[in-house]
Order: C-alpha cells, then structure tokens, then sequence
C-alpha cells in the first residue's frame, strides 16, 4: 500500500465525487491529497507542485480528460513511471483497452466500494514498486 504521506491528486470535475474519493483515502489511511476539477488543472498542479506520488482521475472531464491527461503524463519523461488510475462510469472493453494502450496502471469503475479502491491501491503500489 502507499505510505502515508504519499501525495495523491485527485481529478474530478464534481467535487462530491472527489471528496468521496478522498473520504475512502482518508480510511484506508492515506492523509496528504491535492485536488483539481479537470485535466488541465491537474497537468498544471503537476507541473508546479513537485512530490505527487499518484494520480486517481476521472475519465469524462471537460478542458482536458482523464485519458487525455494519461497520455501527456506517459509522453513526458519527468512523469511517465506516475503511478495512474482511471475512474471510469464506462466498464466498456473498448476504453479499458484504450487506458491500458495509453499506460494506466489500473482503472475503478463507479461506483466503487472501499475494498475495491484498496485491492486497486494495493495492485498499482505492487506494480510500480517492482518497475
């Protein structure tokens, strides 16, 4: 699992959606978090914000998506190993084959429980600490 004070930026462009997601963070004792409410948002906090140690994003966003916002961050060398997950309303093979094209590490789809987002958590951490 991520340590505690991994910083997690959390993208979603409706705030109750963030703060669930935060409140589900929060319980599986993670404690530092940034939000933004778009893609463009978040590719501006990453690029002025250094430490952020993992990015939860929407999927459907206005400005800037959250597939969108996968492929600038793969395509730049100070972020491409980022740990990503998608959130995604859409369980539709086409676009979970698409995020694991761009190179997400894992995707949610909503709604989501507490031990789905942990078992999640757990994948990516074990994924990306063994790269």
């Amino acid at each position: 699992m991520f340590s505690a004070d991994t910083t997690i930026l959390i993208v979603d462009d409706m705030m109750v959606m963030r703060k669930l997601v935060k409140q589900n963070l929060i319980n599986l004792g993670l404690s530092k978090f940034d939000e933004a409410s778009d893609g463009q948002k978040a590719w501006d906090k990453l690029n002025t914000q250094p430490g952020i140690g993992l990015v939860i994003s929407d999927w459907n966003m206005p400005n800037c998506t959250g597939i969108e916002l996968l492929k600038r961050i793969r395509s730049d060398a100070r972020f491409k190993n980022l740990p990503f997950i998608l959130l995604t309303a859409e369980g539709e093979m086409l676009q979970i084959t698409e995020a694991v094209a761009a190179g997400v590490d894992n995707y949610i789809i909503k709604p989501f429980t507490l031990e789905s987002l942990k078992d999640k958590l757990e994948q990516v951490h074990k994924k990306c600490s063994a790269a």
